[in-house]
């Protein structure tokens, strides 16, 4: 059986009278089969040029016509123009046209029509289908370079989702986002119909659905003072709030994350940002999720992915603590066993608690560290991670870190974005306040909750610099950690 393809500009006489006879053709021999493709003729030449270029034909003029050999692969054999096409039935099947040049044209106006008509059907369905608009600002940086893959590849949001990015930054790395961008298209994700680089401020957020804020503020205590630095955050969120308001959709979707005042950052753009919906911004606490989980695999010599139900709790990119009374094994290899699923109570499973009150707890200190020399994966996946489970749900039972806007829940005082245990699910978060805490750990949140009041009355500018908790001592870290060794092991 031949199949043979006839191509031409919509408006083309000759092609109508090629498609014509191989109508007739194909309505009178059973194996004749006939694929017609037409086009506008604004496109037509450069459509011409690329099919013969990737398929090495000479020609010029419309239509072309060439033949295919159904299931046996391989290029098509061109067979040429109108007059080829004529010779061609009148040796194979001793048919040819004697359609007139009047008709040829009529039905050459007829054919553009129709031709107009579906590509602006088609447009209006494509319209239909919109897709997510995703605006990520600072994005000149490595956690946007590795998130793009992660979002449009289909994992994140589902694989019939179209989205298009959107990447804001200054003008200085105009360049740079270019270069981003242009890498990206020659990716061809599927699911990527459009990315684009922005360096207008007053276009920022048009039409988003999601908001990534990824700015951080490069720390150095010499050079100014914390205060400055927390002045500084709450000034660039003074100019995206208004700018989210302004020109967002109004169930746009916030999330904070990088590497420093992730915290401040989502609570500045809510207090900025009034109309903005509390629950639709959230801070990233992953990447420390992710640190802590991995060291106590080295520790149990395990999969990191078989750690669950690591809590972290307070200033995701200050002063936090991490919360193992929950934490659960899976996988794990010991002396009991049973199914996948089956889940061992991660602190009965370290046996030397010697190891928890020393070095854990020491290393904690670093966890910001390791995060901050982070060159990009783990931020991207973790914002990545959190986005899906916002989007379908996340495991069932399991417990997720984010940071969110306090409404008394664990007796933490409200007002402020607080890092704590949520399940994701129907399209929202919601707060564990089933999960049990006892007094120690209730007194550490409170001290924790002190640091990001502090921040916020800063940012606010209701006070000029941060006043310690109790007598000078939340506001060291080492301090912190020295309170955490008098918890008790099913504390920690």
């Amino acid at each position: 059986m031949a199949k043979l393809v006839l191509a031409g500009k919509a408006n083309c006489p000759y092609y109508a009278k090629a498609e014509l006879l191989a109508d007739y053709l194909q309505a009178n021999l059973p194996d004749f089969k006939v694929h017609k493709i037409t086009q506008h003729p604004d496109k037509w030449e450069q459509w011409l040029h690329d099919i013969c270029e990737m398929n090495g034909w000479e020609h010029r003029r419309s239509p072309i016509i060439w033949r295919e050999l159904l299931d046996r692969g391989g290029k098509g054999l061109l067979l040429g123009g109108v007059n080829d096409f004529l010779e061609y039935a009148q040796h194979c099947y001793g048919i040819t046209s004697m359609m007139l040049s009047e008709a040829m044209l009529d039905i050459a106006e007829e054919n553009l029509q129709v031709h107009i008509e579906i590509e602006k059907e088609e447009e209006e369905i494509k319209s239909l289908i919109k897709p997510l608009q995703i605006w990520i600002t600072s994005a000149s940086g490595p956690i946007c370079y590795q998130l793009i893959p992660l979002l449009a590849n289909g994992e994140v949001f589902g694989m019939t989702t179209e989205i298009s990015i959107h990447l804001l930054d200054t003008g200085q790395f105009k360049e740079v986002l270019c270069g981003i961008v242009m890498e990206a298209e020659d990716m061809a994700f599927p699911l990527l119909r459009s990315i684009s680089e922005h360096t207008e401020i007053d276009e920022a957020f048009v039409q988003a659905d999601i908001i990534i804020v990824l700015d951080d503020i490069l720390l150095n205590r010499e050079a100014q003072s914390l205060e400055n630095y927390i002045r500084e955050v709450s000034e660039i969120c003074q100019v995206y709030a208004p700018l989210i308001e302004k020109n967002a959709k109004s169930e746009v979707r916030v999330i904070s994350s990088g590497k420093t005042f992730v915290n401040l950052k989502a609570m500045m753009i809510m207090t900025y940002g009034p109309s903005i919906k509390p629950e639709n911004v959230i801070a990233i606490a992953t990447p420390w999720e992710s640190v802590a989980k991995a060291m106590l695999a080295r520790k149990l010599n395990m999969n990191a992915a078989g750690v669950k139900d690591v809590i972290v709790w307070g200033n995701i990119t200050g002063c936090n603590y991490i919360d193992l009374s929950h934490a659960k094994l899976y996988g794990y290899d010991c002396a009991i066993w049973g199914p996948a699923n089956f889940p061992r109570p991660l602190l009965n499973m370290i046996y030397d608690s010697k190891w928890i009150h020393s070095e854990f707890q020491s290393a904690q200190s670093s966890l910001s560290s390791q995060v901050c020399h982070c060159v990009g994966m783990l931020p991207a996946h973790a914002v990545a991670t959190v986005l899906r489970y916002w989007y379908h749900g996340s495991p069932p039972g399991e417990i997720i870190s984010v940071g969110i806007l306090t409404k008394g829940q664990f007796c933490i005082p409200e007002g402020i974005v607080f890092s704590m245990p949520v399940r994701f699910q129907n399209g929202n978060w919601e707060v564990m306040t089933e999960l049990e805490i006892n007094e120690t750990t209730q007194e550490v949140l409170g001290r924790l909750a002190h640091e990001l009041i502090q921040e916020k009355l800063i940012a606010l500018k209701e006070i000029k610099e941060m006043h310690p908790y109790g007598a000078d001592k939340i506001t060291s870290k080492k301090y912190l950690h020295q309170e955490m060794e008098t918890l008790p092991t099913g504390s920690l």
